[in-house]
């Protein structure tokens, strides 16, 4: 896989903000990528050193779809908190 097919979007929320003064950042990633393949693909793009990498895995959320009693679902996906040793991102 590329490092552009397994980091999908930087999660931007207050919360984020608030852990990137600490070294941490948020990113959406794909959903059968592993915490190692996360932080090489990190590291690859952003030219910084990973010292540790979390992730979750989070459900999509049920939505009414129309008018109709039906429910539909948004996709599921994963987040990964990746804490870096040395440097900074700068994507904000």
């Amino acid at each position: 896989m590329n490092s552009f097919d397994i980091v999908i979007a930087p999660v931007v929320t207050e919360k984020v903000n608030a852990l990137a003064a600490k070294g941490k950042y948020v990113f959406k990633v794909k959903c059968d990528a592993g915490k190692i393949e996360i932080a090489h693909a990190i590291e690859e793009l952003f030219k910084v050193k990973v010292a540790s990498v979390n992730v979750m895995n989070c459900l999509g959320k049920t939505k009414r779809v129309g008018r109709s009693p039906k429910e539909g679902r948004r996709p599921d996906w994963k987040k990964a908190i990746v804490t870096l040793s040395e440097g900074s991102i700068e994507i904000f």
